[in-house]
């Protein structure tokens, strides 16, 4: 099949996960957190169900801008989802699930744990185990009303 007739797509898949914590900043006063952050700043924290979390991913940068991932003509498949799956489960499942974020998951020890930051550290866990360059872009649904979606390519140089 020549690259000119290669069928292309887009693959995503998704998780739900439970978990609490407390929007709270080591940088500002308790008056100021509270301030600031309202009843998400409860000393015992709050929990959420973080559900239908999609993984999105796309193929490398060609000539072709945002390509999608080429669907094998051996195996009909973008990527395998079994594989998929595992890395989702390593990334987001495993460090995430029924675990307070604040206590048990050390990237939040320093940062506080609000659904942006939810967002860059699954990325970032998911960005060391899939190939190089497919990871499109997380959303994190915290509620219905308030989602996150973040695409690591888009930072702020310092």
């Amino acid at each position: 099949m020549s690259p000119r007739s290669a069928r292309l797509a887009r693959l995503s898949r998704s998780v739900t996960f439970s978990a609490c914590h407390r929007l709270h900043s080591k940088s500002l006063s308790d008056e100021e957190n509270l301030k600031l952050f309202g009843k998400c700043n409860n000393p015992n924290g709050h929990g959420h169900n973080y559900k239908d979390i999609p993984v999105d991913l796309r193929g490398q940068a060609t000539s072709v801008p945002c390509a999608s991932l080429q669907i094998d003509p051996v195996s009909g498949m973008v990527m395998n989802l079994t594989d998929l799956k595992e890395y989702m489960q390593e990334a987001i499942m495993e460090p995430l699930d029924h675990k307070n974020l604040d206590k048990d998951v050390p990237y939040f020890s320093e940062v506080v744990s609000t659904t942006e930051n939810i967002a860059v550290f699954i990325w970032d866990g998911l960005q060391k185990l899939l190939p190089q360059g497919i990871l499109y872009k997380v959303e994190v649904h915290e509620t219905e009303q308030n989602v996150v979606v973040y695409k690591g390519e888009e930072t702020i140089g310092r």
